[in-house]
């Protein structure tokens, strides 16, 4: 809705820049950290985008390379160069924002789409980062509980209990087995969860989505969500049902594999 003024906004939501094209990014948690933590009144950019055309390329859109190089300090391990990898087809998106007073605002429309990977310079980087992480989430935390009462009063089943059977009992029929409720796993730090998926491929090739339940001790939908990301599904062949690692990620985990 316009306002009597023809300004492009109503009362609840300004439209002034909905014509405007936007670009939406699907970057690594640790860039996204990083740029949550600069300051706002730092006027640095954050990174610079680095734009290669092939002119030999007819097809305009294969013809272009995008790189971003990122403009913080950031320390060890951290890559400094990501690829993006741009997508044009995808559901038509708008982006919108919200001020502190309440305000919501339309910025525009989604025109590209990238997803923001590690750049092929700095995949050594980028696997030794991995494999601080993997061995920092390894850590055990868990504490070991000293029960005072040692009589095991609080471990002898109690009468009424589903399948116990007096051993005076004359009654020798089977008990239908009590079907155990389903485990309810707790999502760990998508960051965290990638590099334990890294350390379980370094390990074998080829993973079915129940041993990997079974080694992360995540809930399945939330693995398919990682596994769609950095895993190809082999539907056929001699390794029909299981994941392997993308080309590109494959080739990381050699790499860091190897030092």
């Amino acid at each position: 809705m316009e306002d009597e003024n023809g300004g492009g906004s109503s009362s609840n939501l300004d439209t002034g820049k909905a014509d405007r094209s936007v670009w939406l990014m699907k970057c690594p948690l640790l860039v996204a950290k990083s740029w949550q933590s600069h300051p706002p009144s730092d006027p640095l950019p954050l990174a610079k985008v680095i734009l290669s055309l092939d002119p030999l390329q007819s097809d305009e859109s294969s013809s272009l390379q995008f790189k971003m190089e990122m403009a913080g300090t950031e320390t060890g391990n951290v890559p400094k160069s990501f690829s993006l990898n741009m997508f044009k087809d995808f559901v038509p998106m708008c982006v919108f924002s919200e001020a502190s007073q309440g305000k919501m605002s339309m910025e525009g429309k989604v025109e590209h789409k990238f997803d923001m990977k590690p750049h092929s310079e700095n995949l050594e980087m980028y696997g030794k980062l991995c494999r601080e992480r993997t061995n920092k989430s390894m850590v055990k935390n868990r504490q070991i509980q000293v029960i005072d009462n040692d009589r095991g009063v609080h471990m002898r089943p109690m009468p009424g209990m589903v399948g116990l059977i007096s051993s005076t009992s004359k009654d020798k029929r089977k008990v239908a087995p009590v079907k155990q409720p389903e485990v309810k796993r707790t999502r760990r730090d998508r960051g965290e969860l990638e590099d334990i998926m890294f350390k379980l491929f370094e390990r074998q090739p080829n993973w079915a989505l129940k041993q990997l339940v079974q080694e992360t001790d995540q809930p399945a939908q939330f693995l398919k969500e990682i596994l769609n990301e950095l895993c190809v599904y082999n539907k056929r062949g001699t390794n029909q049902g299981t994941y392997e690692l993308k080309p590109e990620y494959k080739k990381s985990v050699e790499d860091t594999g190897g030092d």
